[in-house]
């Protein structure tokens, strides 16, 4: 599995950053967070690092308003449902976007795909017929990932999830851009029956022959390698690492006004403020809290050097940098040789980090907005499914995925 980067407000200094630094990789642009003429730049500068593009139209919501988003010359200002879907609306949004993808050249054309509450026949034909209206524009010059965006209460609907594996086996694309909204807006998903159908949604999307690549994630999707996925987005801000509709209305503050330093765990798949870890050192606890050597990264070296951790300069840059660093390194590593052995690796990553914590908690040393605590046993249970419902055949078919 890899890792691309969810660009997200003020990402781009990052992604050139990392993707030098990495020697390639997949840039996710965002038209929500550039600007018409900063797409193109922006797009020629990791290339010429040799990165690759993809560009999420974000047409979840086709009424959306937020005027960045809205400044683009695919974006619809006058959408209809009747006109767009029965006139020509659908081609010259399509058209607008090819030329905009052949401009960027991007690595695969992603699809412009509407957010829904409820997977049924109509929003299904809009899928089909956005499909292949496109390609007959394109004439196989990229290759087609769909767009599916799901609501909390499509994710949690496991009828709806199996009618849409049913119906995306005839796709003429080949890969899935997955995006589901979690339940309350939570970052870190405690409720078992979404990931359960998130992950089987993943696996039954493999097993169909297509790839799939997971938008909007953070840590907690390390057990999408599990169920095959090719690749998890992820970036800085919380609004890249879990999809939110109401990013795409009114313009926001982009988290500005909440800032906050977290240094990532990633033995104990948790985030911890400063303060959190000025008490580890007062325990002589903090060296547990420093990275394996194989998930580090230079920035958070610092953290780790003798000097008291708010004293170290370790600020927002470092933070961002060192989560995405080390969350390469375990997506990488997520998927292994064989089903059985990615489940192993994901159960005894889990249980790592519940000794880790269980050992902090005892002395108050926590932060429950980020504690991977609470949602260890729903990983447990959507791994557990996976393995009774999905364990066989993905045990078999594992080396053609």
């Amino acid at each position: 599995m890899e890792l691309y980067l969810q660009l997200g407000y003020g990402m781009m200094g990052h992604c050139k950053y990392l993707i030098e630094q990495w020697g390639g990789g997949t840039v996710i642009l965002s038209p929500r967070d550039l600007e018409p003429n900063q797409l193109s730049k922006f797009a020629k500068e990791i290339k010429n690092l040799k990165g690759e593009v993809l560009l999420d139209p974000q047409v979840y919501l086709p009424r959306a308003t937020h005027p960045r988003l809205q400044s683009h010359n695919y974006w619809d200002r006058e959408y209809q449902t009747q006109d767009f879907w029965s006139g020509a609306g659908l081609n010259e949004q399509l058209k607008k976007l090819l030329e905009l993808n052949r401009e960027l050249d991007c690595a695969a054309w992603i699809l412009p795909g509407h957010y829904t509450s409820v997977v049924n026949e109509m929003w299904l034909e809009c899928q089909r017929s956005t499909i292949e209206a496109a390609q007959k524009l394109q004439n196989n010059q990229f290759e087609l990932i769909a767009t599916v965006a799901l609501n909390v209460d499509a994710t949690k609907n496991p009828d709806q999830i199996h009618d849409l594996i049913e119906s995306a086996k005839g796709w003429s694309v080949s890969a899935i851009y997955l995006i589901c909204e979690p339940p309350n807006g939570q970052y870190l998903i405690e409720h078992p029956v979404w990931l359960v159908n998130l992950v089987d949604l993943i696996a039954g999307l493999r097993l169909s022959g297509k790839k799939v690549i997971v938008g909007y994630s953070n840590h907690q999707m390390l057990i999408a390698g599990c169920a095959s996925a090719n690749a998890i987005a992820s970036g800085t801000w919380l609004n890249v690492r879990s999809f939110t509709s109401e990013k795409f209305h009114a313009q926001e503050s982009d988290d500005e006004s909440r800032r906050t330093t977290w240094y990532y765990c990633p033995q104990a798949l948790s985030e911890f403020r400063i303060p959190s870890l000025e008490l580890a050192a007062m325990r002589g606890m903090l060296a547990e809290l420093k990275p394996l050597p194989h998930l580090g990264s230079s920035e958070a070296d610092i953290l780790f050097s003798g000097s008291q951790p708010s004293s170290t300069g370790f600020g927002e840059r470092e933070s961002f940098r060192h989560y995405l660093k080390a969350l390469r390194s375990q997506v990488i590593a997520s998927r292994k040789n064989s089903f059985d052995e990615s489940v192993n690796h994901h159960k005894h990553l889990l249980d790592s980090a519940e000794n880790i914590l269980a050992r902090f908690r005892d002395v108050g040393i926590r932060d429950k907005a980020r504690d991977f605590e609470a949602v260890i046993d729903t990983n447990r249970a959507a791994l557990s499914y996976l393995q009774d419902y999905r364990g066989v055949i993905l045990g078999r078919a594992w080396s053609t995925l």
